[in-house]
């Protein structure tokens, strides 16, 4: 066995090689690349008859097996990565888009790379305001987003209504950042709700707006969706002309306020596309 210690830390843990693939595939390294370098890692160090070893070691090791590999850039953004996590900066990714555009598996993906905990939906925020606030006080949080205006008294387009409900579900999902921030928290925090200009963000919050722009494209991600969930695909389709207006609208104040938008096509693309954003953003940082 080899224990790998963290004198950072003062920590000491067991060499394990499904740690060290999921920390090389935060470099954009395919899974099955990654665990052979893993492997080979592992190998090495048996070799040199090392038991016991630092996390430097490791990070140097791998480091120098993703170049013979001919990864270059890739092994770069693994040191990023390494450099970053000992930091300990806080990190909040904003997932943002209309129902159906696949918010929830890149969330649950790029929290799977980046080992990030915490993945809240804007809509379980919503339903834990609803228990706690009447619908004839706030009538548009008991609705779904693109059916909001119907219970708004005086509203006059599906817009306005959407609006209302986004700026009630704000303060809750603002809530959610504030205590991230001042606890030192990673999270990521996905929905419909996540409004560019709705929102308050700092340095450490960083948000992208997925979109689906081809019709029968989205239809299929309903249809999708639903084999692994109660919400039944008709349903949404019925209302896909309503969904699409609202698509268009965040769209719109995504590219007034700024905001990154990313045709989510494929998986793998669409989170390679923010990884490497959020490697350049925090650069900056």
């Amino acid at each position: 066995m080899i224990i790998v210690t963290d004198p950072e830390r003062k920590v000491s843990l067991p060499f394990s090689r499904g740690i060290l693939t999921r920390s090389i595939t935060l470099a954009g390294v395919d899974v099955g690349i990654a665990y052979i370098i893993a492997t080979e890692v592992q190998k090495e160090l048996l070799e040199r008859g090392r038991r016991t070893v630092t996390t430097d070691d490791i990070r140097e090791l791998t480091y120098e097996k993703l170049i013979q590999h001919g990864l270059k850039e890739e092994a770069e953004r693994y040191l990023f990565w390494r450099q970053f996590r000992r930091r300990k900066m806080p990190l909040v990714i904003l997932i943002g888009g209309v129902t159906g555009v696949g918010k929830s598996t890149i969330a649950t993906e790029l929290a799977f790379r980046l080992s990030i905990r915490t993945v809240i939906g804007t809509d379980t925020v919503r339903e834990v305001m609803r228990k706690i606030i009447a619908r004839e006080l706030l009538p548009d949080l008991h609705s779904s987003s693109f059916m909001a205006w119907r219970e708004l008294k005086g509203a006059k387009s599906l817009i306005e209504g959407f609006e209302s409900q986004v700026r009630h579900v704000s303060v809750g999902v603002q809530a959610v950042l504030d205590r991230a921030l001042r606890e030192g928290m990673n999270a990521i925090v996905e929905g419909i709700h996540l409004v560019p200009g709705f929102i308050e963000t700092n340095e450490n919050s960083f948000m992208y707006i997925l979109s689906v722009s081809d019709r029968k494209a989205l239809e299929a991600h309903f249809y999708e969706r639903s084999r692994y969930s109660k919400r039944p695909a008709e349903y949404y389709i019925e209302h896909l002309d309503e969904i699409l207006w609202l698509q268009e609208y965040i769209i719109r104040r995504a590219r007034e306020y700024g905001v990154k938008v990313i045709e989510n096509v494929e998986l793998e693309k669409t989170v390679t596309e923010i990884m490497e954003d959020l490697m350049e953003r925090l650069r900056r940082v």
